[in-house]
Order: C-alpha cells, then structure tokens, then sequence
C-alpha cells in the first residue's frame, strides 16, 4: 500500500507541475508582480498534492471496486429470483435503478465541485440563488439520468436517442427559463461529473453491462457519465423555472 501510494504521488506531483508551472509563469512574466502569501501556497499545493494522491488510492482500492461488485451483486439469479438471466425482463431489475438513483444522488450532493460552485452561485447572487437547492436540483437530475442510463443497459437500447431526447429537452427548457439561470445550469452539468461521481458511475455502468448476457462492457458499460452530465440541467432549470412560478404566485 505505502508503495501504491508513493507511485501515485510521485504520477500526481508529474500531472499538478504543469499546471504550477503555468500559474507561476503568468505571474512572474506576464502580469510581473509579485507572489502574494509564498507559504501559505506552498502549503496548500502540498496539501492538493496529498489529498489527490490519497483520493486516487483511495478510489482504486476501495470505491471502483465496491461499485462493481454492488452491480455485479444486485443482478445475480440468486438474489433477482431466476433460474438464469438469458430472459429477464427490464422491470427485475428494480434494486438496480433505486440503487442507482441513490449513489446517484449522493455523489452527486457530495461532489467537490459542485458545491464549491453552488456556493459561488449563492454568494455572487447576493442569496437570491440558494447553494443547497442549487445542489438537489442538479443532484436530482444526476439521479435519474443514473437510472435511466441503467435501464438504457438492461434493455440494450441506443445510447444516442436518449442523449438525442435529453438535448432537446434542455434546448426547450432553455427558451423557458429566466436568462440568468442558463449559463450556471449548464456549468452544472459539467461539475457534477468530476472526482466522486466518475469513478463509481464508470464502476456501475462496466459491472452491470458484465453481468447481463448480451451486453458488451465496452459498447454498453460506459455512457453513464452522460447522462450524469446532461440531465443536471434539466434539473437546474426546473429548479428556476419553479421558482419563478412561485415567485409569480406570491407576488
């Protein structure tokens, strides 16, 4: 393990100094001033260089794992009732789409960047943006778009109609909403796919296309992620859209 995670480390610190190296340069030789505070960002890149490696580990041992084998384990004949799985049909596999709506929404509610920018949402528009409806609302529409690229997997359906369904919806909702809303609901698509919710969709998606005859890992177990990046802003913009309506209602 400590061999692991000196190999991560040493790959995380190779992928953050470009990034360093980039922001310092800008400083230095574009902006020409000065860096403010050297210690305290010193101290807080070692921290991200920590915290990422240990994150990483983390993930590989521990939530990548676990999320195979919770797909693996939700789908056995054993525990759906069934002599075998070459003729099941979309609705035995229920545990499966309430477990996906779950990990879907808490991934969600608990991923990094999706609260950081709630809470600049908030803060920018003087509270009159909520950060936690701001995070249900998009974690809402992470969990259904989980479950309905679950189902897409169990039925073996076309990827490209449903996401082709989903835009139009959101070009739809786009002309509906209030304009101050679109751009913070399409970046919210965008950051509920990061650190936490990859992992464990990607997870997902390959253990549940394994343990289904006829679906392919490769063809049918990626394609999560996109749905958990298109259906958040569905979400965001019912959230607006209601609250206007309630606006308008109380006024």
């Amino acid at each position: 393990m400590m061999m692991t995670l000196w190999d991560t480390t040493v790959s995380t610190l190779g992928d953050l100094l470009p990034i360093l190296a980039i922001l310092l340069f800008f400083q230095q030789a574009v902006l020409r001033k000065p860096l403010k505070n050297k210690k305290n960002v010193a101290l807080g890149s070692f921290y991200v260089l920590l915290g990422l490696s240990f994150f990483l580990v983390g993930l590989d041992k521990a939530i990548f794992p676990l999320g195979e084998l919770m797909a693996k384990q939700l789908t056995t004949p054993e525990f759906l009732g069934l002599s075998d799985l070459n003729h099941v049909q979309w609705h035995d596999f229920m545990w499966v789409y309430v477990f996906a709506l779950s990990i879907g929404f808490s991934t969600a509610m608990a991923e990094p960047s999706l609260i950081a920018v709630s809470r600049k949402a908030e803060q920018i528009s003087g509270g009159t943006i909520s950060a936690l409806g701001l995070r249900v609302a998009a974690a809402l529409g992470v969990s259904i778009g989980v479950t309905v690229g679950c189902y897409r997997i169990v039925t073996g359906s076309p990827l490209w109609i449903y996401i082709v369904v989903i835009y139009v919806l959101v070009i739809i909702q786009t002309f509906m909403s209030p304009k101050q809303i679109i751009p913070l609901a399409y970046d919210s698509g965008g950051v509920t796919t990061s650190t936490v919710t990859v992992p464990l969709l990607a997870a997902l998606g390959i253990g549940l296309a394994s343990s289904i005859p006829g679906r392919s890992p490769i063809m049918d177990g990626f394609g999560l992620i996109a749905f958990a990046c298109a259906c958040p802003i569905i979400g965001v913009l019912s959230y607006a859209q209601l609250s206007q309506f309630i606006a308008k209602r109380r006024s």
